[in-house]
């Protein structure tokens, strides 16, 4: 079986409370001016009905109660990777070229993930979370940092991640599904070092909730307008903000919203790395 190699795109997922795919420690950094949160935090995305493992055996691994979005992913195997963020053996799909930032890494912690790359707009799912259930029982709320070639919905892990779900057996069977990540603090936004005020691109980081869209209002944009989501999971606004305050407005699939305003920063734009002051519920 091939391990994961790359890329991520697009839409769909689930959310959960709880611990496990990341460290509780806020975020830090600043830029954030004002931000806020809107959305009734419902347990059923756009895309179906919760199902899958037991909230009763959620809330004994996380210590709180787990929410599920969509239909579980059946029938694959997981597999240890490497998926790390040392990219030892692939380069992360979800990843700049210089790899995931120490920041990220702090708050996304070291129980990682890569998907099949045959899931529809995989790339939507970068920086999401899944949950997982072996045929042994054993499970975890892991955190995607990657996709590619392997069997049909099947994932690759990180040692540590492995290391929790593997009891020796083979084949590897289990289920996953889409699952809200642990509260670490707010969103962050890494900005490419491409990024101008003519074509601004850029990765939303540690979103609790699977992103539905990103939108911008700036001084290019009277309005909200939706940025366009890339392969290594960025999202891009090829006219580009232009120079002065912008105002981020993500969705989640279950219909949150979370908005961050920033001042455009003196050093530019380009790889400008900025926490906001909000997450999803």
């Amino acid at each position: 079986m091939r391990t994961l190699l790359e890329r991520f795109a697009s839409v769909l997922v689930l959310a959960a409370g709880g611990a496990g795919c990341g460290h509780p420690q806020a975020a830090t950094g600043s830029g954030g001016t004002s931000a806020g949160v809107t959305g009734n935090g419902a347990t059923v995305a756009a895309s179906g009905t919760a199902s899958g493992p037991a909230v009763t055996s959620a809330a004994a691994t996380t210590g709180t109660a787990l929410t599920l979005y969509g239909s579980p992913y059946t029938g694959g195997q997981y597999n240890l990777g490497p998926v790390d963020y040392a990219e030892t053996q692939f380069h992360n799909a979800c990843a700049p070229g210089s790899k995931y930032r120490p920041d990220v890494q702090a708050v996304e912690g070291a129980l990682l993930a890569g998907l099949w790359d045959g899931i529809p707009n995989v790339a939507g799912y970068c920086d999401a979370c899944i949950w997982v259930t072996t045929d042994k029982g054993a499970s975890s709320l892991l955190r995607v940092v990657t996709y590619g070639q392997t069997s049909t919905n099947s994932i690759d892990t990180s040692q540590t991640a492995y290391s929790i779900l593997n009891m020796n057996e083979y084949p590897r069977g289990m289920t996953w599904q889409f699952a809200k990540c642990p509260d670490t603090g707010p969103m962050m936004y890494e900005f490419q070092s491409g990024s101008n005020a003519y074509w601004t691109s850029l990765w939303v980081r540690n979103a609790r909730v699977p992103l539905a869209k990103v939108e911008v209002q700036s001084v290019n944009h009277a309005s909200f307008v939706e940025l366009q989501r890339g392969g290594d999971g960025t999202l891009t606004d090829a006219s580009g903000f232009g120079m002065g305050s912008f105002t981020v407005r993500s969705t989640g699939v279950d219909g949150q919203t979370v908005t961050d305003t920033f001042s455009w920063p003196a050093s530019g734009i380009a790889s400008a790395f900025l926490t906001g002051k909000a997450n999803f519920q």
